[in-house]
């Protein structure tokens, strides 16, 4: 009398496997990156990434311009590096410092390349700010 045991069991891994529903993570907005970006970035690209309103006389890019510098792709994995200090190919950290330990927190997941990756929600409110502002 093995079915009474397999039904119960089966009952049982049908409820556990309920509670273990995937949460509803709510993303970021570009309004959150905003804010992250003028405490952050503003003083080298510009508050509300207008170069004209630097503080320093870098020459930092034209974040409005990247998916025009990208054949009109946004490359989220480009921007995601560069930010988070894994993109020092060309940039040097004297030009551009390393986030990583500003952009710890709460993991969210974020479509990079058709692939969800989790992300930080600092370095994902960046990217959908960064992503808003393409002109």
């Amino acid at each position: 009398m093995r079915t009474p045991t397999v039904f119960w069991g089966l009952l049982a891994l049908s409820f556990g496997l309920s509670s273990c529903a995937a949460v509803d993570v709510h993303m970021p907005e570009p309004s959150e990156g905003a804010a992250l970006f003028n405490q952050n970035c503003a003083s080298c690209h510009g508050t509300d990434a207008d170069l004209a309103t630097s503080d320093l006389a870098t020459r930092a890019p034209d974040l409005t311009g990247i998916t025009k510098r990208h054949a009109g792709t946004f490359p989220r994995a480009v921007v995601l590096s560069q930010i988070d200090g894994y993109g020092r190919g060309r940039v040097g950290a004297e030009q551009m410092p390393e986030f990583g330990a500003l952009l710890e927190g709460d993991l969210v997941p974020v479509e990079v390349d058709g692939v969800f990756t989790p992300t930080p929600r600092p370095l994902a409110a960046l990217l959908a700010y960064l992503e808003s502002i393409q002109s």
